[in-house]
């Protein structure tokens, strides 16, 4: 069996680890902000319609992705679990961001949509399945309660 010392030892470095994540994450995000402020001055160059937009749309589909992850970490040191919702949330808005850019390139297959296509599928039926999962351990909750109880 594993000691009370043990577990406390494991739990302040995982703090310290998620902790250290989560702060080049904000950090990641306040100067990807920056730069987006700076870059949307490319957009006044007027080099054809699309200009400067995918890099401008790609910085905040970019941006939101980091916050999603940053939501679960966050989320983490409310509970002490992650959330799945909040991971598969960020991934679902990393593979639209991809479908995306590929699109607005013309640089994709019909292979690689239906691929992408299953994958968001997927995600989705995760994302809902946790969803249900939720209210189920929500409603076992009011009978019994525990705090921060999550959906996933």
């Amino acid at each position: 069996m594993i000691s009370k010392r043990f577990m406390n030892a494991f739990d302040s470095v995982v703090d310290v680890v998620f902790s250290l994540i989560l702060i080049f994450i904000m950090l990641g995000i306040a100067i990807g902000a920056v730069q987006l402020v700076f870059s949307i001055w490319e957009l006044f160059k007027f080099e054809g319609i699309t200009g400067h937009y995918i890099d401008v749309i790609t910085d905040v589909l970019t941006l939101y992705v980091l916050v999603e992850l940053s939501r679960s970490l966050v989320e983490y040191f409310n509970c002490h679990r992650l959330r799945l919702t909040f991971i598969v949330d960020a991934a679902i808005v990393f593979i639209i961001r991809e479908i995306l850019i590929l699109l607005f390139k013309h640089e994709t297959s019909a292979d690689m949509l239906y691929a992408f296509s299953a994958l968001l599928l997927v995600l989705g039926v995760i994302r809902f399945s946790s969803v249900i999962a939720y209210q189920y351990e929500k409603r076992i909750a009011t009978e019994n309660p525990q705090p921060c109880q999550g959906n996933d």
